[in-house]
């Protein structure tokens, strides 16, 4: 398996590189050779490579090592007939070769063959003494297959033979999260630190399950040990100023969040924390500064624009907040996100027809959520469009079946359609579904409540309920 090129001296491949230019042969051990194939492959050089192993070959024509390197190669390119054709003739040489058992796992990986890869990795287990890496590529087998348990067991293994493989230590605790069992991976991780106590990635780590369960107080004293133990982590301070967030102790988050700034170039993440911090305070000047570095350093980060949008929205300022949600659809105009905003200010505006539009994008675009169908067909009913509002709530309900809010205003629409026949019926099942949300209706459409089958209709249902 390569190794990282940077573990090897320059001295071989120079030599290597000057042969090829003069076109004349120097004789390179079959270390060499290994060295200068690693440092091309790890640098997706795969042609140097590949030339590399033709003259060690051709220099060495018994190196199995320099053969399993080929093989890399094909498999890499999805030569697999011939990198199995390869495999059989080292195989038959060295039957013990566990790195066959790895490459032809890794075949098998490339094939989508994920369990007989993982055969074929435990059959490698068994003749060898070196199985870090092979437990680490059986972790990746089994996320492959979705099997989060024996994934999870697996890189709980490398962490066993190595406590500062951080990255399997991610994997253990991403499975863990998969399987939502997060006492579990708080448990493990505490265990992890009793042996490893100024481990910061295991503090982060463990700050974020107890977030995950919203037990902020140990969240924050995870996080707080993560920074002692790293004091220039920023993944640390930013978790850290979440949890505070969430205490309402934001002018606390805010120190953590300009700590990240102080230690290395500031984010559009941490000016858009910083500025709904400030809002939360009441530093309104200060949120829009932050609001404003938020979407010059990243124009592209949807948060951004809603931020400063509702920044002014809650300000009342509608035509500002118009304003500045149209910038962020110019700049991304197949974002749902801007476009339901925009319905949302244009309806504050009284200005419907442009809501319709706004709203009618937002859906096409893919955003299926209530309020967004609830919304739209306000617009309509207020436009007096009231065919497209039975539509839009038609469309609505196919996502939201057994939803009351919109089954009563379809009800009170085709009742200002003058389709009563429909509006009974769906007005029946509206308050079969949830008679407590009767007075919505009531208060939306007030000019049918002393309309004498309405009353009997409540009546009735109000009678059946008991």
């Amino acid at each position: 398996m390569a190794l990282e090129s940077n573990e090897y001296p320059d001295k071989s491949i120079n030599k290597f590189e000057s042969m090829l230019k003069t076109d004349d042969v120097y004789f390179f051990d079959a270390e060499d050779f290994e060295e200068i194939i690693h440092h091309y492959l790890n640098n997706g050089k795969i042609s140097l490579g590949k030339k590399a192993i033709q003259i060690g070959l051709e220099q060495h024509p018994n190196s199995m090592e320099l053969k399993l390197l080929q093989v890399e190669v094909l498999a890499f390119e999805d030569k697999f007939d011939a990198a199995e054709t390869l495999l059989d003739e080292i195989q038959t040489i060295n039957v013990t070769n566990e790195e066959v058992y790895i490459q032809r796992a890794n075949i098998r990986s490339k094939q989508d063959k994920h369990q007989e890869a993982v055969n074929l990795l435990l059959e490698a287990l068994d003749i060898t003494d070196h199985s870090f890496d092979i437990h680490s590529l059986l972790g990746m087998e089994y996320l492959f297959m979705d099997n989060y348990e024996q994934a999870k067991l697996s890189f709980m293994r490398c962490v066993e033979i190595d406590d500062r493989d951080y990255s399997s230590l991610y994997n253990v605790v991403y499975c863990f999260e998969f399987l939502e069992d997060y006492d579990g991976s708080i448990l493990y991780l505490n265990d992890y630190l009793d042996r490893n106590p100024y481990c910061e990635v295991a503090w982060h780590q463990l700050g974020k399950m107890y977030l995950a369960k919203k037990l902020y107080i140990e969240a924050l004293t995870a996080f707080d040990f993560a920074v002692i133990s790293d004091d220039s982590f920023i993944g640390a301070y930013f978790e850290k100023g979440k949890v505070l967030e969430k205490l309402g102790r934001y002018n606390e988050a805010i120190e953590n969040y300009e700590s990240t700034i102080s230690i290395e170039d500031p984010t559009s993440y941490a000016f858009l924390r910083l500025g709904k911090c400030h809002e939360k305070l009441g530093n309104y000047d200060l949120a829009k500064y932050y609001y404003y570095h938020t979407v010059h350093e990243d124009p592209l980060l949807d948060k951004g624009w809603l931020a400063i949008t509702d920044f002014h929205f809650r300000q009342k300022n509608y035509e500002k907040a118009i304003y500045y949600i149209n910038k962020a659809i110019n700049i991304d105009g197949e974002n749902p996100k801007y476009w339901k905003k925009a319905g949302k200010l244009y309806a504050a505006l009284n200005n419907w027809d442009e809501a319709d539009f706004a709203y009618k994008q937002a859906v096409d675009l893919g955003n299926y959520e209530l309020e967004t169908w609830r919304n739209w067909a306000e617009v309509l009913n207020k436009i007096g469009d009231y065919n497209s509002a039975i539509q839009v709530l038609i469309q609505g309900l196919e996502f939201y079946p057994d939803n009351s809010d919109l089954t009563y205003k379809l009800a009170g629409i085709h009742l200002k359609n003058h389709d009563l026949d429909e509006a009974k019926s769906i007005l029946s099942k509206a308050m079969k579904l949830d008679i407590g949300k009767l007075q919505q209706f009531e208060k939306e459409f007030p000019e049918f409540i002393e309309v004498d089958w309405v009353k009997a209709l409540v009546s009735k249902i109000r009678k059946t309920a008991k």
